[in-house]
């Protein structure tokens, strides 16, 4: 059986998307099979990842209404062991119709269960919020990942975000856990970068910080128009490489976290 990791964070513009997409990609060129669910309404995982949202028949929001079965709705994408349940912005309305459901934040967890045991690695892409649907990413994954950008206000909100993934720990979803954080868009020539990461460090635990760090960097903020992860789009690039590094460092934690299911 598969591990389910979700990638989290209220506060947009931190490389969520980024992280999702390319995590995906750099895992499933190491030989394992992975499928990305794009829980966003944007779409941003879906087209950059090459996927053209006008002739899509399912989606995700038809997967968590319960309207079709999960496996209905991947889709193959154009990268070594990738798939992909694409969304739109019809997602939105699901977020206003979940309200109305008696267990409204089980609805993706009770979907991916079916189809957890057909791959390695599910990675969930969380819209930026703390509503109905991230905390249906929440209720879904085994482990959280949470990409933080080196600046001023990323602390902002993450004691919230830690009093959800408590409260969901407590009723919905016993065995979560957080797998690490990640930092994004790190300049090192940055004095509050520096400031920043210390900050972080000093209020979470050191087994909670990925040791690879994801650089500013041109080539990963061109990738996505282009329907490519960086590992594709520029195979050698600093930013592929650190993608790279951070995949290796996402399937130890995995494999460690397999064998705790």
């Amino acid at each position: 059986m598969g591990v389910i990791i979700s990638i989290v964070n209220q506060k947009g513009g931190v490389a969520k998307t980024t992280t999702a997409i390319n995590l995906a990609a750099a895992i499933g060129q190491k030989g394992k099979k992975v499928l990305l669910v794009d829980l966003d309404p944007q779409g941003n995982a879906s087209t950059g990842i090459g996927i053209n949202k006008k002739e899509l028949k399912y989606t995700t929001y038809d997967v968590i209404m319960g309207e079709v079965r999960p496996e209905e709705a991947v889709l193959s994408t154009g990268f070594k062991n990738v798939w992909i349940i694409p969304a739109t912005q019809a997602l939105a309305e699901g977020e206003i119709r979940l309200t109305n459901y008696k267990n409204k934040t089980l609805q993706l967890r009770k979907a991916l269960l079916q189809i957890k045991d057909k791959y390695d690695l599910i990675f969930v892409d969380c819209l930026p919020s703390l509503g109905v649907l991230a905390l249906n990413g929440i209720t879904a994954c085994d482990r959280m990942i949470i990409p933080m950008q080196c600046e001023p206000y990323s602390l902002e909100g993450v004691a919230e975000l830690l009093n959800s993934v408590k409260r969901v720990k407590s009723s919905t979803n016993k065995s979560l856990q957080i797998m690490g954080v990640v930092f994004t868009m790190v300049d090192k020539r940055l004095t509050v970068n520096k400031d920043v990461q210390n900050q972080i460090k000093e209020n979470f635990p050191a087994e909670w910080i990925f040791k690879t760090e994801i650089p500013r960097a041109v080539k990963i903020s061109e990738a996505p128009s282009h329907g490519e992860p960086i590992t594709y789009y520029d195979p050698s690039s600093k930013g592929a490489e650190a993608y790279k590094k951070l995949a290796a460092e996402v399937l130890k934690k995995a494999n460690e976290a397999a064998m705790m299911l």
